[in-house]
């Protein structure tokens, strides 16, 4: 994985990743109780939902996942699914790949704050098909200028997500294609649709 960084003080992560589909990354963002430990079983430390993702419909949810990142930092971050219609180009510009996902930290600590709290943070992570598997970009998108060192930090801690993938989501994904129940197992596409510089969720 390649780590690189730009003069808007954002990060990036470039990966692949053979045996994946992007399918299978769609269906992950409504499902990651089901293995959210294997996604880091070194930094992650718990997971719950606040607002669940129903059916085909994610947009909106909202999950907490208390974790401690490489450099001893511990958090509690609350963080939102995005609709893309809602973002600016600041954001939306990163998008370049068939699916994506943008998500929001509208807290650190879980205290005080609501569910329609604007971002701290964002997060992107988009991604498409390829012959051996998916290629993707992961990115960290500060809201407020902050030093790149803590980029970094992220960038560590994600990278090492995603890589966990290989080891887990092609046989988790395959377990639970058996449940139908949408309330059980709920899927979303985040397949994009493009109109110049618009973009769009195509099941919305």
């Amino acid at each position: 994985m390649a780590v690189k960084q730009d003069k808007k003080g954002r990060t990036h992560v470039d990966w692949e990743l053979d045996g994946i589909t992007p399918k299978m990354i769609d269906w992950w963002w409504s499902n990651m109780e089901k293995g959210f430990p294997l996604w880091h079983p070194i930094e992650h430390m718990d997971f719950y939902w606040h607002i669940r993702p129903t059916g085909d419909q994610v947009i909106g949810s909202i999950h907490v996942a208390p974790q401690v990142w490489s450099d001893g930092t511990v958090i509690k971050p609350h963080i939102r699914v995005e609709n893309l219609t809602d973002l600016s180009e600041d954001v939306t510009e990163l998008i370049v790949y068939e699916h994506a996902v943008v998500v929001a930290g509208i807290s650190l600590s879980g205290e005080n704050f609501k569910d329609n709290d604007p971002a701290l943070a964002y997060r992107i992570h988009q991604w498409e098909s390829i012959d051996s598997g998916v290629r993707g970009l992961s990115s960290a998108v500060p809201v407020e200028p902050e030093p790149l060192e803590k980029g970094l930090v992220w960038a560590k801690h994600g990278a090492e997500e995603i890589g966990y993938w290989q080891d887990f989501l092609a046989e988790l994904y395959k377990l639970w294609k058996v449940v139908k129940n949408p309330r059980l197992n709920p899927f979303f596409s985040f397949k994009i649709e493009r109109d110049g510089k618009n973009i769009k969720y195509a099941a919305l």
